[in-house]
């Protein structure tokens, strides 16, 4: 049997035993869970805040009961019939550590067909996410001992030098093609070295916006944040300046930059309010990257008069892309010895414990990146 953590509805985990799947179907690739992350978007479905992709073609609520853990990396356990590929082609073997990619597009909707993001595929399903724990062979999460991969899931190969504990952060860090869709906007607006960036709520996914930031050459980096542990993380991870936030966080980072603003601001709170700040936190003619609101937390007012007035660029992102997945480890390997990427991990509970887990990373005050593990400690 497989012991997995199971939402039963909002706020109901429990651990309950799966049956081991007996055969894998062809393509398919079992993986022994080494970590899994707990993301913002596990916060808000235990909260009962799971509309994702609202307002498009895509929207779809949880289907209780389900396994979390979309943030995942494992070690391969069994394959299914067939050649079953990595995503740089070569063969996987029984044994090697990967990250699999947390969704499976269909590969056959107009979307899909025109090579966009397969977060934007009409018929995508999400590990962790939409795919119900019902249904054999249940294990399509990474809270669990156990994670199944369905046919055509992207993996790849984590780097022997990259540790488990860095490795389980690719998911977070790829979705910072957002910075490199910014990089391509073209002068008054975009992300060139040397500009300000300032990063509105500094939780995993915010984290890593702000460290990506200053690997790509930003002048100055700002982390945004009402933790006052999440903003010392920033300072020893990058060095970043940062702002407490406390109601008055605009002006402040209105004063860091001589009263001009910040010419690239990502916006990484998922709660309403924040989009507000970010626009009064860029300059004119900067850009916005907003990543934070994959959840419906309800509208937010703003003018878009304002977005013309001040010639504003407005990025949405998604989530990741599975291009980006290849350089993020080549990255995260190349700079771990200047970037203490594992300090973003402040607590790691087995898989007993995923509704301990899940509770203490609601503390912003004491945690920051918390896993679900059987094999990795913290403290």
């Amino acid at each position: 049997m497989v012991k997995a953590a199971t939402l039963l509805a909002p706020g109901r985990i429990e651990v309950r035993d799966y049956p081991m799947p007996d055969r894998l179907e062809p393509g398919a690739v079992l993986l022994r869970m080494i970590a899994s992350g707990i993301c913002g978007t596990d916060k808000h479905t235990f909260r009962g805040e799971n509309v994702q992709y609202a307002g498009t073609a895509m929207e779809r609520s949880t289907p209780f009961p389900i396994i979390q853990g979309h943030e995942n990396v494992g070690v391969v356990d069994g394959v299914g019939d067939g050649d079953v590929r990595a995503y740089d082609g070569s063969l996987l073997q029984v044994g090697d550590r990967v990250v699999p990619a947390p969704n499976v597009a269909c590969g056959h909707c107009r979307s899909c067909q025109r090579g966009f993001p397969y977060y934007l595929c009409r018929n995508l399903r999400n590990y962790g996410n939409s795919m119900s724990s019902v249904e054999a062979p249940h294990l399509f999460g990474g809270w669990a001992e156990h994670l199944y991969l369905h046919p055509r899931t992207a993996v790849f190969r984590v780097p022997e030098s990259l540790p488990s504990d860095v490795a389980v952060l690719t998911e977070i860090f790829a979705v910072t093609h957002s910075l490199e869709r910014a990089a391509a906007v073209r002068r008054p607006g975009g992300f060139l070295p040397g500009d300000t960036v300032a990063v509105v709520g500094v939780g995993s996914l915010g984290m890593a916006h702000l460290v990506k930031a200053a690997l790509m050459g930003a002048g100055r980096v700002i982390a945004v944040d009402r933790s006052a542990k999440r903003l010392a993380l920033a300072r020893r991870l990058v060095d970043a300046e940062t702002v407490l936030a406390a109601g008055d966080e605009v002006a402040e980072v209105r004063e860091l930059t001589e009263g001009e603003g910040a010419d690239l601001v990502v916006n990484a709170t998922g709660f309403p309010g924040s989009f507000a700040s970010a626009l009064g936190m860029v300059r004119d003619a900067g850009t916005i990257v907003e990543v934070g609101a994959f959840v419906d937390m309800g509208p937010e007012a703003f003018n878009p008069a304002v977005v013309c007035g001040r010639s504003l660029t407005v990025m949405g992102t998604g989530g990741e892309d599975l291009a980006a997945y290849p350089g993020t480890l080549a990255l995260m390997a190349r700079h771990a010895h200047e970037v203490p990427f594992a300090e973003m991990v402040s607590h790691a509970f087995p898989v007993a414990e995923a509704a301990t887990a899940l509770l203490t990373s609601l503390d912003a005050e004491h945690a920051t990146k918390v896993l679900v593990s059987d094999e990795i400690t913290r403290p």
